[in-house]
């Protein structure tokens, strides 16, 4: 996909600005936040990193031990802490260093660490997840890591859609599909929703 002008610009304003900046992508589940972050990360040609959130997934035993295993995408079932953690250092990262973020795989469902090397002299962390603007502890952290957050917004069936389809990519049937959606997706996108005016600006495909 091409990224507007518009959203180009207020990215390379970021940049300009000197430094290291973060841009936070929030939206509910299928709204394409990583389509959008890779396609903005591509147009900057150099200039910035993806670091996204689902690397902060809890692994599936630890979901598992804490009975969460059967809604996991709800906010409780990653490392938000850890997130802020990670944010908070690539604002202030060595210029002699290079800083490491894990990466979520959806062909074995786990997060694998130390996947993305985040470069010192890389002026533009771009970090993208459902739950960026939540206000929850620790959520809030994460929010205020970043130096702007973008609220991504699809028309709804389209998004339902691709989840749908999404699942069923990565092993369920259709009716199995559709029930996560309806059981776990759509709740956690409603309250995602929910937060959509705290954002600087609406992404609009």
């Amino acid at each position: 996909m091409r990224i507007p002008d518009t959203y180009l610009e207020r990215a390379r304003a970021l940049i300009a600005r000197g430094g290291r900046s973060i841009l936070g992508l929030a939206g509910a589940p299928g709204s394409g936040k990583s389509t959008v972050a890779q396609a903005l990360c591509d147009a900057l040609d150099g200039q910035a990193v993806v670091v996204p959130m689902d690397g902060f997934h809890f692994a599936n035993c630890e979901l598992a031990r804490l009975g969460r295993g059967q809604r996991k995408g709800a906010p409780d079932t990653f490392d938000a802490a850890g997130f802020a953690a990670l944010l908070t250092r690539l604002k202030t990262q060595r210029a002699d260093e290079t800083d490491y973020a894990p990466e979520f795989r959806r062909e074995i469902e786990e997060p694998i660490a130390n996947a993305i090397p985040v470069a010192p002299d890389i002026p533009l962390v771009i970090t993208e997840g459902n739950y960026l603007l939540l206000d929850d502890a620790p959520w809030p952290r994460v929010r205020a890591a970043l130096d702007e957050t973008w609220y991504i917004d699809v028309p709804d069936a389209l998004r339902i859609g691709r989840l749908v389809a999404r699942h069923e990519q990565f092993g369920r049937d259709a009716s199995a599909a559709r029930a996560w959606v309806d059981s776990v997706d759509e709740p956690n996108a409603r309250r995602i929703a929910a937060r959509r005016d705290h954002a600087d600006i609406i992404f609009r495909w």
